[in-house]
């Protein structure tokens, strides 16, 4: 689909009347969210897409903004003439949720942001700071085994080895162009203030493992600042909480969503 100036990779699945959409973090792709299509596509219309520069969609050059990639979600939903969905998103995509329901209140009824954050912090910066410079000088392959490594708890990793190489292939379909465009996005994060103004129903879903992407007690603290949000955490899961523990995390979302 050609959205907001550039080809943009997405699927639909489902068959229900109500939609959900679901947003990526750095580094993934779409099929980051099989374990919760199997979960509601009986319920729902499932979208799933990929951000710009990730997986099959375009990549244009770098830097890119958190206002430019809630434009992408936007846009793709007008093409698809969605007017109104659920709204998920991980990682950065919990961040482009939150931002997209902030300014598109009445697309948006319900929003799950999920091991993310609001607003970007020096301590946390440096890190990204670090794997951008290694990026920009041996490309994305440089830094897939850390990547991988630093999403999952060691318990999960020695057990899932299958599971980590596809996580390791997902990476690697990211390009040089989009991780440091959405890295950029990620680094200029600052929607903190603005919460207040979040009108969805709104669930914090955090990994109770996760030690640095969206800790619970960080991710607590933002359901705070949204009027009438609640915060759960999914046991035995680190950052890629849907991945590492679906029953909980649809558990978690199937609630919510009802």
């Amino acid at each position: 689909m050609e959205v907001n100036g550039i080809r943009v990779n997405y699927r639909v699945d489902g068959a229900g009347e109500r939609w959900v959409s679901f947003v990526t973090g750095i580094a993934n792709d779409l099929t980051m969210w099989d374990g919760q299509v199997a979960a509601l596509e009986r319920d729902f219309r499932v979208l799933r897409y990929d951000l710009r520069g990730h997986g099959g969609t375009q990549a244009t050059k770098p830097p890119y903004t958190i206002d430019l990639l809630v434009r992408d979600l936007v846009g793709l939903l007008d093409a698809l003439k969605i007017r109104r969905t659920h709204l998920v998103g991980l990682g950065l995509g919990g961040a482009i949720a939150q931002a997209a329901a902030i300014d598109y209140p009445d697309c948006f009824p319900s929003l799950a942001a999920c091991c993310c954050r609001a607003r970007m912090v020096p301590d946390f910066a440096v890190m990204w700071h670090k794997l951008r410079e290694t990026v920009g000088r041996n490309g994305v392959e440089s830094i897939v085994e850390q990547t991988a490594q630093r999403w999952f708890s060691e318990e999960f990793k020695a057990a899932n080895p299958r599971v980590l190489d596809g996580v390791r292939s997902m990476i690697r379909g990211t390009t040089p162009d989009g991780y440091l465009g959405a890295t950029a996005a990620f680094l200029g994060l600052d929607v903190e203030e603005r919460l207040p103004r979040i009108k969805a129903r709104t669930l914090y879903v955090s990994g109770a493992e996760d030690k640095l992407g969206g800790p619970p007690e960080l991710m607590r603290g933002l359901a705070e600042k949204v009027p009438g949000a609640r915060h759960v955490s999914v046991p035995g899961a680190a950052h890629i909480a849907n991945i590492q523990n679906p029953p909980a995390f649809n558990r978690a979302l199937r609630e919510f969503l009802g």
